[in-house]
């Protein structure tokens, strides 16, 4: 069996375990049970005999081997043997594993195994490796593989690490000693369990005597009572911790802890002065700001909140405090307006107190602070002030121009008092309907003022001062306009009263009532009655009913349209005003036609028959028929008269069968049934080609000279279409609706155009020789007109 040597070396100690220890344990432990032969050692006895120990079985799987070893030669591991091995070389011992031929290596021939490395356990703590012996010739195994283990031992190499280091803490400000602040962890890379490699301790290098720590567990406390915040916050605190229980020779490492106090609200506000003195302009108005104070506390966030409110003082009416919520300032602004001739200073007590209280800390109290504010009032060229806030005036109507209507008055309050000069802003009173003095502020109407056509008139009146800053005021007038009874009554509505024919004397007809542009006193009503002319009627009655109302009534027997069927009754209206006013207004009844119950059929005038036999409305057709007669006759004459006697009397020949006279005006190009136009049509249009005749042409064409006929060798239709041609390109002539309409003659015809329409010359500048070659059917008309141009 493969055996550990006896031998060692330095402090590698194989472990020797009894092997009852590993009896029934399992079978690789078993297995690996073997018989360690021992060479017989002898001993004597105190009787000089010699004793043989006898052999035993023994178990054994474990190396050790130091770490970090750096050595010259390679450490010696342990040693291997087989109880097979008689020393003559025939056995090789193999190693294979974890670390074997690299880091440990076996002599083949005496079984030591060496580390040719240094070994570093907190990388690797232990390798397991098998040996087996073989036949070095064959290779046979003389034993079966046999598995150990060989561990590293520790060593203190590595020194204590704070691994979440640095820290950061916060505790509160006034706290007990002894208070927890953090905890810090240190880690040491040895092995916890074997020495005191692991072991650490903590301690405090920097921070004292403000805070401590607990060597074992490395809590972090206080260590002083009534730390400040305001006079210190932060604290940089060096924490150590230290292996091999803190001993000399031991590693260490070391971690800073930032501590931060956090505020606790344990000052209260304090003003900076005892007085504060402001100034405000008398013309500053309401909610505008006076001035700001500030109670300083040096704790923070709502610790440090301050709230403020006056507590006492002349002006707590005047004036009011507010906090600027971003400065946590006191802001005093001005409630009321405050004049400088009435009071020119004032005082405030104002009072600032923390809105958050720390019960812990309640009797170190009072969280508040007091100071006096003093505020003085400035002068200011300030406008004009009225008397009143508005004025209310009365005027009669119809009062004659320059009437007083009412006085204004208004004074300076500045200590200056300057004069104030007055006037009426024209957009109050367009119509100018009053005037005012300027120095002493006396309203005067301008002309006589009517009621019934405007019964208010709303006016301002403007104050300015004289000199300094020429600040003006304003204030409204109202001006009422008294009612005088000048405006006589007149009925309330225009409508005819309709009756029956077969009325029965004695009906109600109509009820009538009044109106009156001027105002009704109290108890005053109109009173009514039928006009002196009528007042006798025997058809209708009037009766007074003492109410601003009369009632009319029937007093005859029926009513006759065809004898009457309008009647007009006047009534006389009196207002019993101061002076009395009254009215004649007449009422217009109509006489309808009803049936039997009073239902008004019909209130129109129909046609009766007269005692000739004809109604009205045949006398007026038969009257139409003669007028439309007689205007016939006399269109007829007119148009006779119109017609004009020829010129000339021929006395050889007749011509009167070639003469054609037209009075057709044409219809424009629509009209195609009086003559035939076909022959007349521009030739330009034909091709596409019509010149605009609506605006100005660009270019101007000369006037083309008439053209005179010779003889027979003109045609007239070639004539015409010259004539249409030049016409229509020529940009003074007239739109084509206006061209003169020219009766084709038939070609061969010896006779040119009689139209001059073309020429542009007058009577007196044609030339009229051409007409001797016309012929002897124009012979009469050549003489005449070459006698006149001679």
């Amino acid at each position: 069996a493969l055996i550990p040597s006896a031998e060692t070396h330095l402090d590698v100690w194989p472990i020797r375990v009894p092997a009852a220890t590993y009896r029934g344990s399992g079978p690789r432990e078993r297995g690996h049970r073997r018989h360690l032969s021992l060479h017989r050692h002898r001993e004597r006895g105190k009787e000089g005999q010699v004793l043989h120990r006898s052999k035993r079985g023994w178990v054994w799987n474990q190396f050790f081997v130091i770490e970090e070893y750096t050595g010259p030669d390679p450490v010696l591991v342990g040693r291997l043997h087989s109880d097979v091995d008689s020393g003559n070389g025939n056995i090789k011992y193999i190693l294979s594993g974890e670390g074997a031929g690299t880091i440990f290596v076996i002599d083949d021939k005496t079984g030591n195994i060496h580390a040719t490395k240094t070994l570093d356990r907190e990388e690797q703590a232990q390798y397991t490796l098998t040996a087996q012996a073989v036949d070095r010739d064959t290779n046979k195994p003389l034993e079966p593989p046999s598995e150990f283990i060989v561990k590293v031992q520790d060593i203190n190499d590595n020194p204590p690490e704070f691994l979440h280091g640095p820290y950061y803490a916060r505790v509160a400000e006034m706290s007990n000693v002894g208070t927890s602040v953090i905890k810090v962890t240190a880690t040491d890379a040895d092995d916890p369990t074997y020495g005191n490699s692991a072991r650490l301790v903590y301690s405090i290098l920097q921070g004292q005597p403000y805070f401590s720590v607990e060597p074992q567990t490395g809590i972090i406390r206080t260590a002083l009572p009534n730390m400040d915040r305001e006079a210190r916050q932060e604290y940089d605190v060096l924490i150590q911790a230290k292996d091999m229980g803190g001993h000399m020779g031991g590693l260490s490492g070391t971690t800073q802890v930032k501590i931060t106090l956090t505020d606790v609200n344990d000052n209260p506000p304090k003003f900076a002065q005892g007085v504060y003195a402001m100034a405000v302009s008398e013309d500053k108005v309401p909610g505008e700001e006076v001035g700001r104070l500030k109670a300083r506390d040096p704790d923070q966030a709502e610790n440090g909140l301050v709230d403020y409110r006056i507590l006492e003082g002349d002006g707590m009416n005047l004036f009011e405090i507010t906090k600027d919520s971003e400065t946590q300032e006191a802001v005093i602004k001005l409630k009321k307006t405050v004049d400088f001739e009435t009071k020119r200073s004032y005082t405030l007590k104002v009072e600032a107190s923390n809105t958050h209280i720390d019960s812990r800390f309640a009797a170190w109290g009072p969280y508040k602070d007091t100071t006096i504010v003093k505020i003085s009032v400035e002068d200011a060229d300030e406008p004009p002030t009225f008397m009143a806030p508005g004025y209310n005036f009365e005027v009669e109507e119809n009062a004659p121009a320059g009437t007083l209507v009412g006085r204004v008055h208004a004074k300076d309050t500045d200590i200056m008092n300057n004069p104030i000069r007055y006037m009426i802003p024209r957009y109050t009173d367009l119509e100018e309907f009053f005037t005012i003095n300027t120095e002493d502020g006396i309203i005067k109407t301008t002309r006589p003022l009517d009621r019934e056509a405007q019964a208010w008139h709303n006016i301002s009146v403007s104050a300015t001062e004289i000199g300094g800053h020429h600040q003006d005021a304003k204030v409204r007038v109202n001006i009422k306009v008294k009612d005088v009874n000048d405006n006589a009554p007149e009925f309330a509505a225009q409508n005819e009263v309709l009756v029956c024919e077969n009325v029965s004397p004695g009906k109600l007809i109509e009820t009538v009532s009044a109106t009156d542009k001027d105002e009704m006193a109290h108890r005053q009503h109109f009173h009514f009655s039928l006009a002196p002319e009528v007042a006798n009627n025997h058809s209708f009655s009037l009766k007074d009913n003492r109410d601003s109302t009369a009632s009319i009534f029937v007093i005859r027997k029926g009513f006759s349209r065809m004898t009457q069927d309008v009647y007009h009754l006047p009534i006389e209206i009196n207002d019993n005003g101061v002076p009395p006013m009254s009215s004649t207004n007449t009422l217009i009844i109509r006489v309808c036609s009803c049936d039997s119950k009073d239902t008004i059929l019909s209130c129109n005038v129909e046609p009766f028959i007269l005692s000739a036999g004809l109604s009205t409305g045949a006398l007026i057709a038969i009257l139409a028929c003669i007028v439309i007669l007689l205007a016939i006759v006399v269109l007829f004459v007119a148009l006779r008269r119109q017609k004009k006697e020829p010129l000339i009397v021929f006395e050889e020949e007749d011509i009167r069968e070639n003469i054609i006279t037209y009075d057709d005006e044409g219809g424009g190009e629509e009209d195609t049934e009086a003559f035939d136009i076909a022959t007349l049509q521009n030739p330009d249009g034909a091709n596409g080609f019509l010149p605009r005749k609506d605006i100005k042409p660009e270019l101007q064409y000369p006037m083309c000279p008439g053209l005179r006929p010779i003889g027979n060798s003109v045609d007239v239709d070639d004539f015409i279409k010259t004539r249409i041609s030049d016409a229509d390109n020529d940009p003074t002539a007239p739109p084509y609706d206006s061209i003169q309409i020219y009766g084709y003659e038939g070609r061969g015809s010896i006779a040119g155009s009689l139209s001059s329409l073309e020429s542009v010359t007058t009577d007196s500048d044609l030339d009229y020789d051409y007409l001797q070659s016309w012929g002897p059917r124009f012979k009469k008309l050549a003489d005449l007109y070459v006698d006149r141009e001679g």
